[in-house]
């Protein structure tokens, strides 16, 4: 604080100094030779100067070191107690530019809720012509009839995306945590997919070591397993292939583990997997991808208090384990 005032007053020491040294100079050449008086006159100039330092250094200290010390929140400026008008006028640009601040963000907030309220109206509207069109073509055995039951599962699972990113803002306020049980939560998002497994001829494997209850919400965990699940799927090139999902529990975790027999993520891409539309080389090769999956798996996992781990290797299938805390039975 100290370096500041004094950087900051470098320019009137020095044009002080000047200044004295010529009235000093001007006062010699005229004949005044008396050293003494000289000397005495610049000590008290030089004084004055040093008062007149201390005082603009004990009314400005505030101000000085305002500007060398970051905010860390507005309210450091509405206790400060200005002592010099330099440093009430900053304190007053301050709390000017808060203000704007603030209500800019209150208008952001206000048109992102307005966005979000209405993707999810649009989604909620959707819905409603995908059932009608899935009761219409339920009972239907033509080939054409089977294709479009295809297109509408992935049309439903497209907007329950949509909606469930746009909800993710406020999470807290769309979620009940309860003890689940673990495998009937699986077993449940597996018949649901029962379609895709059948589409992609690829089979699930459900095996529990015992009976495993775990605290979340079941509809966020039922659309990350969803997730966990489509992908898996989608990246199991080969017919008659399996999906192997396995519920065991550590001495710190309780685990669900999926893995798959698919192409795997290469070396390169695994550090980006959990980043937003990031679909590396597979996306290149699967025109499904949308880069969106794991990233919101990995965003429901942490809201949720678990964690995500994902293992592969390319042309070796990848393994997804979320981990539960323990539940005290």
């Amino acid at each position: 604080m100290m370096k500041l005032f004094i950087r900051d007053h470098i320019p009137l020491i020095g044009i002080y100094s000047i200044q004295l040294f010529l009235v000093t100079l001007i006062y010699w050449l005229d004949g005044y030779s008396n050293a003494a008086i000289m000397m005495y006159a610049v000590l008290l100039s030089g004084s004055v100067l040093i008062g007149y330092l201390a005082f603009r250094y004990i009314n400005n200290k505030t101000f000085y070191s305002r500007l060398e010390h970051p905010l860390f929140s507005m309210e450091e400026v509405a206790v400060d107690s200005p002592q010099s008008p330099i440093a009430e006028s900053l304190q007053k640009l301050l709390l000017s530019h808060y203000r704007h601040y603030q209500t800019e963000l209150l208008n952001y907030k206000h048109k992102i809720g307005a966005h979000i309220q209405f993707v999810n109206q649009w989604v909620h509207q959707m819905k409603t012509p995908i059932s009608v069109i899935h009761l219409m073509i339920q009972d239907e055995d033509d080939p054409r009839f089977s294709a479009i039951g295809d297109e509408v599962d992935r049309l439903k699972k497209g907007l329950e995306t949509v909606l469930y990113t746009a909800r993710l803002e406020s999470f807290e306020h769309d979620m009940y945590v309860e003890t689940l049980d673990l495998e009937a939560v699986v077993r449940s998002v597996a018949s649901a997919q029962k379609r895709l497994f059948i589409r992609k001829r690829v089979f699930p494997s459900i095996r529990f070591d015992t009976t495993i209850t775990v605290a979340s919400d079941e509809k966020w965990l039922s659309f990350l397993l969803t997730q966990l699940i489509t992908n898996a799927v989608r990246y199991t090139a080969r017919d008659n292939g399996k999906i192997y999902l396995r519920g065991y529990n550590t001495s710190t975790n309780s685990v669900l583990e999926i893995r798959d027999e698919g192409v795997g993520i290469s070396k390169s891409d695994l550090p980006r997997v959990f980043e937003p539309y990031f679909t590396g080389e597979n996306g290149r090769h699967f025109q499904e991808s949308t880069g969106m999956g794991l990233y919101l798996v990995k965003q429901i996992c942490d809201k949720l208090g678990h964690q995500v781990e994902l293992e592969s290797e390319a042309g070796r299938g990848t393994v997804v384990r979320i981990l539960f805390e323990l539940t005290k039975v």
